[in-house]
Protein backbone atom coordinates (compact mmCIF):
# COMPACT_ATOMS: atom_id res chain seq x y z
CA UNK A 1 0.00 0.00 0.00
CA UNK A 2 2.58 2.28 0.71
CA UNK A 3 4.55 1.57 -2.73
CA UNK A 4 1.21 2.56 -4.23
CA UNK A 5 0.64 5.72 -2.40
CA UNK A 6 4.54 6.58 -3.25
CA UNK A 7 4.02 5.47 -6.62
CA UNK A 8 0.86 7.56 -7.65
CA UNK A 9 1.98 10.49 -5.26
CA UNK A 10 4.92 10.96 -7.82
CA UNK A 11 4.01 13.11 -11.04
CA UNK A 12 7.48 12.79 -12.60
CA UNK A 13 7.30 9.94 -15.74
CA UNK A 14 9.29 6.74 -14.82
CA UNK A 15 10.33 4.66 -17.84
CA UNK A 16 10.43 0.60 -18.27
CA UNK A 17 13.72 0.61 -17.07
CA UNK A 18 12.86 2.10 -13.59
CA UNK A 19 9.77 -0.18 -12.85
CA UNK A 20 11.83 -3.10 -13.64
CA UNK A 21 14.93 -1.94 -11.35
CA UNK A 22 12.31 -1.30 -8.82
CA UNK A 23 10.57 -4.43 -7.09
CA UNK A 24 13.65 -6.38 -7.12
CA UNK A 25 15.75 -4.09 -5.61
CA UNK A 26 12.81 -3.56 -2.71
CA UNK A 27 12.49 -7.33 -2.57
CA UNK A 28 16.41 -7.84 -1.77
CA UNK A 29 16.28 -4.18 0.59
CA UNK A 30 13.65 -5.91 2.48
CA UNK A 31 14.96 -9.14 3.12
CA UNK A 32 17.95 -7.45 4.02
CA UNK A 33 16.66 -4.62 6.23
CA UNK A 34 14.38 -6.50 8.30
CA UNK A 35 16.68 -8.32 10.12
CA UNK A 36 18.82 -5.63 10.91
CA UNK A 37 15.56 -3.02 11.94
CA UNK A 38 14.55 -6.16 14.68
CA UNK A 39 18.22 -6.24 15.62
CA UNK A 40 18.41 -2.68 16.00
CA UNK A 41 14.93 -2.33 17.97
CA UNK A 42 16.01 -4.66 20.65
CA UNK A 43 19.58 -2.80 21.06
CA UNK A 44 17.42 0.21 22.08
CA UNK A 45 15.32 -1.55 24.65
CA UNK A 46 18.19 -3.23 26.16
CA UNK A 47 20.17 -0.11 25.99
CA UNK A 48 17.29 1.71 27.52
CA UNK A 49 16.78 -0.98 30.18
CA UNK A 50 20.39 -0.74 31.27
CA UNK A 51 20.28 2.78 31.21
CA UNK A 52 17.47 2.80 33.27
CA UNK A 53 18.40 0.02 35.63
CA UNK A 54 22.13 0.66 35.58
CA UNK A 55 24.10 3.27 33.89
CA UNK A 56 22.05 6.13 35.73
CA UNK A 57 22.15 4.77 39.24
CA UNK A 58 26.25 3.99 38.75
CA UNK A 59 26.32 7.42 36.92
CA UNK A 60 24.98 9.13 39.89
CA UNK A 61 27.04 6.95 42.13
CA UNK A 62 30.51 7.92 40.09
CA UNK A 63 28.82 11.89 40.50
CA UNK A 64 28.49 11.52 44.01
CA UNK A 65 31.69 9.40 44.91
CA UNK A 66 33.84 12.08 42.46
CA UNK A 67 32.02 15.16 44.74
CA UNK A 68 33.20 13.54 48.08
CA UNK A 69 36.48 12.61 47.01
CA UNK A 70 37.57 15.31 44.90
CA UNK A 71 35.35 18.41 44.61
CA UNK A 72 34.57 18.54 48.46
CA UNK A 73 38.60 18.02 49.48
CA UNK A 74 39.77 20.14 46.28
CA UNK A 75 37.49 23.04 47.75
CA UNK A 76 38.13 22.59 51.53
CA UNK A 77 42.22 22.77 50.26
CA UNK A 78 41.08 25.81 47.60
CA UNK A 79 39.04 27.73 50.95
CA UNK A 80 41.26 26.70 54.09
CA UNK A 81 44.73 26.34 52.33
CA UNK A 82 45.13 28.03 49.31
CA UNK A 83 43.17 31.59 50.30
CA UNK A 84 44.74 32.21 53.33
CA UNK A 85 48.35 31.35 51.70
CA UNK A 86 47.19 33.48 49.03
CA UNK A 87 46.32 36.44 51.22
CA UNK A 88 49.68 35.56 53.17
CA UNK A 89 51.74 35.54 50.14
CA UNK A 90 50.32 38.65 48.80
CA UNK A 91 50.95 40.94 52.19
CA UNK A 92 54.15 38.58 52.16
CA UNK A 93 54.88 40.28 48.62
CA UNK A 94 53.45 43.90 49.44
CA UNK A 95 55.73 44.11 52.24
CA UNK A 96 58.90 42.77 50.19
CA UNK A 97 58.38 44.29 47.07
CA UNK A 98 55.57 46.72 46.40
CA UNK A 99 56.56 48.87 49.40
CA UNK A 100 60.16 49.15 48.38
CA UNK A 101 59.44 49.67 45.06
CA UNK A 102 57.52 52.78 45.75
CA UNK A 103 59.74 53.99 48.61
CA UNK A 104 62.94 53.86 45.79
CA UNK A 105 59.91 55.52 42.82
CA UNK A 106 59.48 58.13 45.28
CA UNK A 107 62.25 58.90 47.01
CA UNK A 108 65.72 58.08 44.57
CA UNK A 109 63.90 57.98 41.19
CA UNK A 110 61.46 60.84 41.21
CA UNK A 111 64.26 63.25 42.30
CA UNK A 112 66.82 61.60 39.80
CA UNK A 113 64.24 61.98 36.61
CA UNK A 114 63.64 65.23 38.18
CA UNK A 115 67.20 66.25 37.61
CA UNK A 116 67.62 64.46 34.46
CA UNK A 117 65.12 66.04 32.94
CA UNK A 118 66.05 69.73 33.97
CA UNK A 119 69.63 68.55 31.96
CA UNK A 120 67.46 67.75 29.62
CA UNK A 121 65.79 70.86 29.14
CA UNK A 122 69.04 72.74 29.21
CA UNK A 123 70.47 70.62 26.74
CA UNK A 124 67.73 71.28 24.42
CA UNK A 125 67.42 74.98 25.11
CA UNK A 126 71.29 75.10 23.85
CA UNK A 127 70.65 72.76 20.97
CA UNK A 128 67.84 75.03 19.88
CA UNK A 129 70.17 78.22 20.00
CA UNK A 130 72.96 76.45 17.99
CA UNK A 131 70.30 75.12 15.48
CA UNK A 132 68.36 78.29 14.89
CA UNK A 133 72.11 80.88 15.30
CA UNK A 134 74.66 78.07 13.23
CA UNK A 135 73.03 75.21 11.64
CA UNK A 136 70.51 76.67 10.09
CA UNK A 137 72.63 79.75 8.25
CA UNK A 138 74.28 77.12 6.86
CA UNK A 139 72.16 74.73 5.57
CA UNK A 140 70.36 77.26 3.76
CA UNK A 141 73.97 77.64 2.39
CA UNK A 142 74.67 74.61 1.16
CA UNK A 143 71.06 74.07 -0.13
CA UNK A 144 71.64 77.39 -2.33
CA UNK A 145 75.10 76.16 -3.81
CA UNK A 146 73.62 72.02 -4.01
CA UNK A 147 70.69 73.76 -5.82
CA UNK A 148 73.25 76.03 -8.54
CA UNK A 149 75.50 73.40 -9.21
CA UNK A 150 73.57 69.82 -9.17
CA UNK A 151 69.92 70.17 -9.72
CA UNK A 152 70.01 72.58 -12.09
CA UNK A 153 72.38 70.98 -14.30
CA UNK A 154 70.63 67.34 -13.52
CA UNK A 155 67.42 68.97 -14.45
CA UNK A 156 68.88 70.33 -18.04
CA UNK A 157 70.52 66.97 -18.96
CA UNK A 158 66.96 65.29 -18.13
CA UNK A 159 65.17 68.09 -20.14
CA UNK A 160 67.47 67.98 -23.21
CA UNK A 161 68.67 64.68 -23.36
CA UNK A 162 67.45 61.42 -21.06
CA UNK A 163 63.76 62.14 -22.01
CA UNK A 164 64.59 62.33 -26.06
CA UNK A 165 66.39 59.17 -25.88
CA UNK A 166 63.85 57.64 -23.05
CA UNK A 167 60.77 58.32 -25.63
CA UNK A 168 62.18 56.45 -27.96
CA UNK A 169 63.37 53.52 -26.33
CA UNK A 170 59.90 53.73 -24.76
CA UNK A 171 58.45 53.43 -28.47
CA UNK A 172 60.78 50.51 -29.76
CA UNK A 173 59.81 48.87 -26.83
CA UNK A 174 55.75 49.16 -27.52
CA UNK A 175 56.88 48.13 -30.76
CA UNK A 176 58.28 44.66 -30.06
CA UNK A 177 56.26 44.40 -27.74
CA UNK A 178 53.16 44.60 -29.92
CA UNK A 179 54.90 42.58 -32.80
CA UNK A 180 55.43 39.71 -29.95
CA UNK A 181 51.79 40.23 -29.24
CA UNK A 182 50.73 39.43 -32.69
CA UNK A 183 52.57 36.38 -32.63
CA UNK A 184 51.58 35.32 -29.00
CA UNK A 185 47.85 35.77 -30.14
CA UNK A 186 48.73 33.68 -33.24
CA UNK A 187 50.28 30.83 -31.38
CA UNK A 188 47.29 30.74 -28.93
CA UNK A 189 44.79 30.31 -31.72
CA UNK A 190 46.58 27.66 -32.72
CA UNK A 191 47.32 25.79 -29.67
CA UNK A 192 43.36 26.83 -28.47
CA UNK A 193 42.09 25.26 -31.66
CA UNK A 194 44.39 22.06 -31.74
CA UNK A 195 43.51 21.67 -27.67
CA UNK A 196 40.04 21.91 -28.75
CA UNK A 197 39.84 19.58 -31.49
CA UNK A 198 42.46 17.24 -29.67
CA UNK A 199 40.88 17.04 -26.48
CA UNK A 200 37.44 18.97 -25.86
CA UNK A 201 35.86 17.64 -28.25
CA UNK A 202 36.88 13.88 -27.71
CA UNK A 203 35.92 14.90 -23.91
CA UNK A 204 32.55 16.24 -24.82
CA UNK A 205 31.54 13.20 -27.24
CA UNK A 206 32.80 10.80 -24.32
CA UNK A 207 30.53 12.74 -21.58
CA UNK A 208 27.42 13.37 -23.43
CA UNK A 209 27.18 9.69 -25.01
CA UNK A 210 28.92 7.56 -22.55
CA UNK A 211 29.79 9.12 -19.04
CA UNK A 212 26.21 11.11 -18.97
CA UNK A 213 24.01 8.21 -19.76
CA UNK A 214 26.13 5.54 -17.01
CA UNK A 215 25.70 8.55 -14.69
CA UNK A 216 21.76 8.54 -15.14
CA UNK A 217 21.54 4.64 -14.78
CA UNK A 218 23.56 4.70 -11.13
CA UNK A 219 21.43 7.86 -9.97
CA UNK A 220 18.35 6.15 -10.89
CA UNK A 221 19.58 2.63 -9.20
CA UNK A 222 20.58 4.65 -5.94
CA UNK A 223 17.51 6.70 -5.91
CA UNK A 224 15.53 3.34 -6.28
CA UNK A 225 17.97 1.70 -3.87
CA UNK A 226 17.07 4.81 -1.01
CA UNK A 227 13.34 4.75 -1.28
CA UNK A 228 13.92 1.18 -1.16
CA UNK A 229 15.62 1.43 1.70
CA UNK A 230 13.44 4.39 3.35
CA UNK A 231 10.24 1.62 2.78
CA UNK A 232 11.93 -1.48 4.36
CA UNK A 233 12.90 0.25 7.66
CA UNK A 234 9.17 1.55 8.26
CA UNK A 235 7.84 -1.73 6.72
CA UNK A 236 10.58 -3.27 9.07
CA UNK A 237 9.97 -0.84 12.19
CA UNK A 238 6.22 -1.55 11.32
CA UNK A 239 7.35 -5.49 11.92
CA UNK A 240 9.27 -5.01 15.09
CA UNK A 241 6.57 -2.75 16.53
CA UNK A 242 4.04 -5.79 15.76
CA UNK A 243 6.70 -8.30 17.02
CA UNK A 244 7.22 -6.71 20.27
CA UNK A 245 3.72 -6.09 20.90
CA UNK A 246 3.21 -10.03 20.52
CA UNK A 247 5.83 -10.45 23.25
CA UNK A 248 4.66 -7.82 25.15
CA UNK A 249 1.11 -9.67 25.33
CA UNK A 250 2.69 -13.45 25.81
CA UNK A 251 4.44 -12.31 28.72
CA UNK A 252 1.46 -10.28 30.27
CA UNK A 253 -0.78 -13.62 29.28
CA UNK A 254 1.91 -15.86 30.19
CA UNK A 255 2.92 -14.05 33.57
CA UNK A 256 1.11 -11.15 34.54
CA UNK A 257 -2.57 -12.19 33.92
CA UNK A 258 -1.68 -15.88 36.27
CA UNK A 259 0.15 -13.11 38.96
CA UNK A 260 -2.58 -11.04 39.14
CA UNK A 261 -5.37 -13.76 39.01
CA UNK A 262 -3.35 -15.33 42.06
CA UNK A 263 -3.32 -12.79 43.89
CA UNK A 264 -6.78 -11.40 43.31
CA UNK A 265 -8.34 -15.02 43.74
CA UNK A 266 -5.98 -16.60 46.42
CA UNK A 267 -3.59 -14.32 48.18
CA UNK A 268 -6.41 -11.50 48.79
CA UNK A 269 -9.38 -13.95 50.26
CA UNK A 270 -6.10 -15.50 52.41
CA UNK A 271 -4.77 -12.45 53.44
CA UNK A 272 -8.20 -11.43 54.91
CA UNK A 273 -8.90 -14.77 56.93
CA UNK A 274 -5.47 -14.25 58.28
CA UNK A 275 -6.40 -10.97 59.23
CA UNK A 276 -9.57 -11.42 60.45
CA UNK A 277 -8.38 -14.76 62.14
CA UNK A 278 -5.15 -14.19 63.15
CA UNK A 279 -3.63 -10.18 63.13
CA UNK A 280 -6.96 -8.59 64.76
CA UNK A 281 -7.25 -11.02 67.81
CA UNK A 282 -3.57 -10.64 68.38
CA UNK A 283 -3.93 -6.70 68.40
CA UNK A 284 -7.00 -7.17 70.59
CA UNK A 285 -5.28 -9.38 72.96
CA UNK A 286 -2.32 -7.24 72.84
CA UNK A 287 -4.26 -3.58 73.39
CA UNK A 288 -5.92 -6.23 76.46
CA UNK A 289 -2.46 -6.61 77.96
CA UNK A 290 -1.27 -3.27 77.72
CA UNK A 291 -4.51 -1.56 79.24
CA UNK A 292 -4.40 -4.33 81.83
CA UNK A 293 -0.23 -3.57 82.67
CA UNK A 294 -1.06 0.51 82.17
CA UNK A 295 -3.34 -0.52 85.00
CA UNK A 296 -0.90 -2.77 86.80
CA UNK A 297 1.87 0.01 86.95
CA UNK A 298 -0.52 2.72 87.99
CA UNK A 299 -2.29 0.98 91.15
CA UNK A 300 1.59 0.17 91.82
CA UNK A 301 2.53 3.88 91.50
CA UNK A 302 -0.07 4.72 93.52
CA UNK A 303 0.83 2.03 96.39
CA UNK A 304 4.25 3.35 96.44
CA UNK A 305 3.32 7.04 96.66
CA UNK A 306 1.07 5.83 99.99
CA UNK A 307 3.87 3.85 101.17
CA UNK A 308 6.53 7.06 101.36
CA UNK A 309 3.66 9.31 102.54
CA UNK A 310 3.07 6.83 105.13
CA UNK A 311 6.81 6.36 106.24
CA UNK A 312 6.99 10.42 106.06
CA UNK A 313 4.30 10.86 108.28
CA UNK A 314 5.73 8.09 111.09
CA UNK A 315 8.83 9.69 110.98
CA UNK A 316 8.03 13.20 110.19
CA UNK A 317 4.68 13.77 111.72
CA UNK A 318 1.73 15.11 110.39
CA UNK A 319 2.21 18.52 107.55
CA UNK A 320 1.23 21.20 109.45
CA UNK A 321 -1.10 23.98 108.24
CA UNK A 322 0.55 24.94 104.91
CA UNK A 323 -0.11 28.62 105.46
CA UNK A 324 2.17 28.55 108.46
CA UNK A 325 4.78 25.94 106.87
CA UNK A 326 7.85 28.36 105.59
CA UNK A 327 8.21 28.44 101.54
CA UNK A 328 11.43 26.51 102.48
CA UNK A 329 9.88 23.79 104.36
CA UNK A 330 7.06 23.45 101.74
CA UNK A 331 9.08 22.87 98.62
CA UNK A 332 10.95 20.37 100.51
CA UNK A 333 7.89 18.63 100.91
CA UNK A 334 6.52 18.64 98.05
CA UNK A 335 9.88 16.95 96.35
CA UNK A 336 9.36 14.72 99.15
CA UNK A 337 12.71 15.55 100.99
CA UNK A 338 12.90 15.45 104.60
CA UNK A 339 12.23 18.63 106.48
CA UNK A 340 15.09 19.84 108.66
CA UNK A 341 14.69 20.48 112.45
CA UNK A 342 15.55 23.45 113.86
CA UNK A 343 18.80 24.35 115.75
CA UNK A 344 18.57 23.14 119.34
CA UNK A 345 19.04 26.53 122.10
CA UNK A 346 18.98 26.79 125.67
CA UNK A 347 15.25 28.12 125.82
CA UNK A 348 14.05 25.74 122.89
CA UNK A 349 14.40 21.71 122.14
CA UNK A 350 14.04 19.94 119.35
CA UNK A 351 13.12 16.30 120.55
CA UNK A 352 9.44 14.72 118.90
CA UNK A 353 8.63 14.48 123.03
CA UNK A 354 9.21 18.47 123.63
CA UNK A 355 7.80 19.66 120.47
CA UNK A 356 4.86 17.33 120.95
CA UNK A 357 4.26 18.68 124.81
CA UNK A 358 4.43 22.30 123.23
CA UNK A 359 1.81 21.44 120.53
Amino acid sequence: MDLQKSAAGTAQPEGCLVVAIRLPVRIVVLVVVVPVRMVWDALVVAGRFLTDTLLRPVGRAVLWLGRVVLVLPLVGLWRYVLVPAGGALVRLGRVLLVVPVVSLHRYVLTPVGHAVLWLARGAGAGLARLYARVLTPAGHAVLWLVRYLAVVPALWVYEWILAPVGRAFAWGVRGVLRLLGLLATGLGVAVYWTVRVLLVLPALALWRWVLAPVGRFLGVVAREVGDALGHAWRIAGHLSLAVGRFLAALFRWVFVEPARWVYRTVLTPVGHVVREVVLRPAAEAARAVGRATRQALASARETVRQTRADVRRMLFGEPRDPARVPPREREAVLRGEPVPLGTRTLDSSTTPVTRLTKD
